[in-house]
């Protein structure tokens, strides 16, 4: 999804996020650390993508929600030590969580990436360009939040033309169509959004309409990947 649909989702819910276990120095495939040039490094070397956890680690409430119900699920830790490179930009309270010389460097990603609330996660591919930005949320589990690495990864540019590229035909035709439609309902949704609509009930109702229609699409993608 995009940056303006994750900002009305952090109207709808506070969010915030923190995994444990995050290295200081140095970066292994699936385990979080703060030493983004490490990462850099590690991703480009082993081919692979780059999530961002953008953080408040001592003073969250959802962060610890999201590490029970994602990140210290077994079959995430599986996923990540085989598909990811994961990095912690840490805000927190406690001055002395983060390293002096990370602090400066973290603004500026903050930036960079436009994160106006915690948690952001922001998806990277191999060459260090933001492909997507995710969310927290209750319902999240570790399989659902695979799905959502997965799916940005396949909708991609780099992603995209991959698949077309293993796809001949009516396939391709029929693909190209579903890409145009999830497209058009992401920006029907987006503009709707830009108009600052009411947080109520009947407005709430018409976003998880808008979020149904998309997910079914992507179920449809899915089939080609």
């Amino acid at each position: 999804m995009s940056k303006t649909v994750i900002f009305f989702l952090s109207l709808c819910v506070a969010v915030t996020c923190y995994a444990n276990e995050v290295a200081t120095k140095g970066a292994e495939v699936g385990k979080w650390t703060m030493d983004v040039d490490a990462a850099y490094k590690l991703a480009k070397q082993k081919q692979l993508p780059i999530l961002m956890n953008f953080t408040g680690s001592d003073w969250c409430g959802w962060c610890k929600l999201m590490d029970k119900n994602v990140f210290a699920e077994n079959s995430w830790q599986t996923y990540a030590q085989k598909n990811l490179v994961l990095v912690t930009i840490d805000f927190p309270s406690n001055p002395n969580i983060v390293p002096e010389e990370y602090k400066q460097r973290n603004k500026k990603l903050q930036e960079k990436y436009g994160v106006r609330g915690y948690p952001t996660y922001v998806l990277l591919n191999k060459s260090q360009e933001a492909i997507a930005q995710l969310g927290a949320g209750k319902e999240k589990t570790a399989e659902s939040f695979r799905g959502e690495i997965d799916a940005a990864i396949h909708l991609s540019p780099a992603g995209i033309e991959a698949t077309l590229k293993k796809l001949s035909g009516e396939q391709r035709k029929q693909y190209k169509a579903l890409l145009k439609k999830n497209l058009e309902i992401n920006d029907s949704l987006e503009k709707w959004i830009s108009t600052r609509p009411e947080r109520n009930e009947a407005n709430l109702k018409k976003y998880n309409q808008f979020v149904a229609k998309i997910t079914a699409i992507e179920k449809e993608l899915k089939k080609y990947w």
